[in-house]
């Protein structure tokens, strides 16, 4: 059995912070959780035993203990090694999260794993704490709340230069507005940039270049489709997201996730158990 509840950040936060979710996984045979690519920057935080993540899925990548996580945007899956029960908090944060709540651009977490503490110091080790102290969800949001709106205000007097380019920004609003299905060259063309120069520019920032952001953007809908209730068959899934055909969808997902889309929904442990 899994149980889930989600909520929103508070107001200021929410350029910077799109959700919580609390989780409570329990019953389950032991395995490993693909936890896909997204458009977001994920944190989690345990509230009970460490994590065991590592930065891909069936690649080798070293499996790692954490007792919160964050990581920055992914070309692949994230493995979440579990026996069967854990429970903890995710944060979704946008790009521009990344500068305001770490103090750096996303492109240096780009791929990676890291220790919570290590990019929040003082205030990590008191958000965790906080969290496993307290006994509710709200409770528990009212924490992420007042902690990361603390780590807002500390960076608020950084240079302008430290700051995400506007017209990146933009294509990144674009670009998720469109769940990615806009032409790069467009994109660019709207900002009176070039295409090299939007992709250098959006490469620095995000560590992703903006096809490959606007792949993620694709897929994370194809995959929202294909975990929610109802089973869609694959062709309508492919269809609905934005590909071409089915083998463009199959392509993609075996790219993300190190699995055909038919493996994937056969031994992904959580699918279909919330």
């Amino acid at each position: 059995m899994t149980t889930g509840i989600g909520a929103r950040p508070a107001a200021a936060l929410r350029p910077y912070v799109d959700s919580y979710v609390g989780f409570d996984l329990r019953g389950l045979a032991a395995g490993v959780h693909c936890g896909p690519p997204s458009g977001q920057l994920t944190a989690v935080i345990s509230l009970s035993e460490p994590l065991e993540m590592a930065a891909g899925v069936g690649d080798g990548s070293p499996v790692t203990r954490f007792g919160g996580a964050a990581g920055g945007l992914m070309g692949r899956s994230v493995a979440i090694h579990h026996d069967g029960r854990q429970q903890g908090v995710k944060v979704a944060l946008t790009p521009l999260g990344a500068r305001a709540v770490y103090g750096m651009p996303a492109a240096v977490l780009a791929h990676r794993l890291v220790p919570l503490d290590e990019l929040l110091g003082s205030l990590g080790v008191e958000l965790t704490d906080r969290l496993r102290a307290a006994s509710t969800w709200p409770a528990r949001f009212a924490v992420l709340d007042e902690l990361l709106l603390r780590a807002v205000a500390r960076g608020t007097d950084r240079a302008p230069a430290r700051r995400m380019r506007p017209e990146v920004a933009e294509a990144w609003r674009r670009l998720v507005a469109a769940r990615g299905g806009l032409q790069v060259g467009d994109v660019a063309a709207g900002l009176g940039w070039s295409r090299r120069h939007l992709t250098e520019r959006f490469r620095g920032e995000l560590g992703l270049t903006p096809k490959v952001f606007a792949r993620v953007l694709r897929f994370e809908y194809a995959h929202d489709l294909a975990t929610a209730r109802g089973r869609l068959p694959w062709p309508e899934v492919a269809t609905l997201s934005g590909y071409a055909d089915q083998a463009h969808l199959v392509r993609d997902w075996k790219e993300f996730t190190g699995r055909t889309p038919t493996a994937w929904r056969h031994g992904e442990v959580l699918l279909g158990s919330g």
